[in-house]
């Protein structure tokens, strides 16, 4: 078998309700889903959903080669950009490549992908993840309560700009939960997206864990302040989550070796073999692994056959226009299905169809981080506050 080409489509992930976080909130919730399909000369495509950065530098790599063998592949993906760099986007492109490698090999040997990777249980438990900073309190109320209709006993809320504001988003949240699981203590999470310097961090979750159970406070202070997410751990009770936005296991290291990670997450944009070897670093560190993302169905599979696996996000209930993927949500987890590879399937008409109704990215959007992010004096509230209509990222 060998690698024949490659084709790029961009699809939109439709929410119908304002998604976002600290950094900004996309108002009519509808947000772009790059994908790259891999063909062989056996008829067997395989497909990513990731960035397509520098794709045709990145695919000079592994055109014509034999797809089953995905591991060697990665790292010549890495060697063939490693002088202009493979962090950020462009490692999203060889994570894309490398996850349809993995779709295409478990599509030969007819097995789904969790089974090939040595998997034994399909159920991957997971948390609700409604990226809801710009909802009401009544419009929260009831995203979590369709979430805990589906069994979901866990939450991670963003927020980071009100600690008031944030107790009693939780607060909400906790007892809608609390009434799905029959009284069992819910799992609460809170996401600050970078938003934070270390003082802030501590002093905002110290707050809070004044009448809340915080499971995890996810990404407190900048994604590489190794010593700073140390602090905020030594300084809080609660567990501090952050690894989504790292790029190799090379910026995972010093961040273990501080002590600034106790959930170690990473991106399901960045591949499966990129997963699978943090989860190694992280097992002998004795550290939990939880990946992130909206559609994070490679990283399902693989959640599977590692040990150390804590709980995967699970955003919205739908996957974006035009894609269809065998798996269901029951009981709190996420259940695999036995189709060969992924089981993702592609409508190339439809996403046509879906992407032609989205804004590209405003160069002022809240994808951009805000200019006094982390200079703020005192808490800054987000009552009232105007959030403009263009796309966050909000892997």
């Amino acid at each position: 078998m060998r690698i024949t080409g490659y084709r790029t489509l961009t699809t939109a992930h439709e929410w119908g309700r304002p998604v976002g976080d600290a950094n900004g909130v996309y108002a009519d919730g509808v947000m772009p889903v790059p994908i790259i399909m891999v063909d062989t000369d056996e008829g067997i495509t395989g497909v990513g959903l990731g960035p397509h950065v520098e794709a045709e530098a990145i695919f000079a790599a592994i055109d014509g080669q034999d797809p089953r063998g995905v591991t060697a592949l990665y790292d010549r993906m890495l060697r063939q950009t490693f002088k202009a760099g493979h962090a950020g986007v462009v490692f999203g492109t060889v994570g894309a490549f490398d996850t349809a490698l993995w779709d295409i090999k478990a599509q030969a040997a007819g097995e789904p992908l969790w089974r090939l990777l040595g998997g034994r249980d399909r159920r991957v438990h997971a948390y609700a993840s409604g990226l809801d900073i710009g909802l009401s309190d009544d419009e929260l109320v009831a995203t979590y309560e369709v979430y805990a209709q589906w069994g979901l006993t866990a939450a991670k809320l963003k927020g980071g700009l009100d600690v008031e504001r944030d107790r009693q988003r939780l607060t909400l949240v906790r007892e809608v939960l609390t009434r799905a699981a029959r009284g069992t203590r819910p799992g609460l999470m809170l996401d600050a997206n970078e938003s934070w310097t270390r003082k802030q961090a501590v002093r905002h979750v110290s707050e809070l864990e004044r009448t809340l159970d915080l499971t995890w406070i996810e990404e407190p202070v900048r994604r590489w302040d190794a010593d700073g997410l140390a602090a905020v751990s030594r300084g809080v009770h609660t567990s501090v989550a952050s690894g989504e936005n790292l790029t190799g296991l090379e910026q995972f290291r010093p961040l273990i070796a501080a002590g600034g990670l106790d959930v170690v997450q990473t991106a399901a944009v960045w591949g499966v073999t990129h997963f699978l070897r943090v989860s190694a670093l992280a097992h002998a560190h004795d550290l939990p692994v939880s990946p992130i993302g909206n559609t994070p169905v490679a990283l399902l599979h693989a959640a599977t056959s590692v040990p150390n696996h804590i709980a995967s996000e699970l955003q919205d209930l739908r996957p974006p226009a035009g894609v269809t993927v065998d798996l269901h949500v029951e009981d709190g987890a996420f259940v695999l299905g036995d189709s060969p590879g992924l089981g993702v399937r592609v409508d190339e008409d439809a996403i046509t169809s879906a992407y032609q109704r989205t804004a590209p990215p405003a160069p002022d959007g809240p994808h951009v981080r805000p200019e006094r992010a982390g200079r703020r004096l005192l808490a800054v509230t987000n009552r009232g506050a105007t959030h403009r209509a263009h796309p966050v990222d909000v892997r």
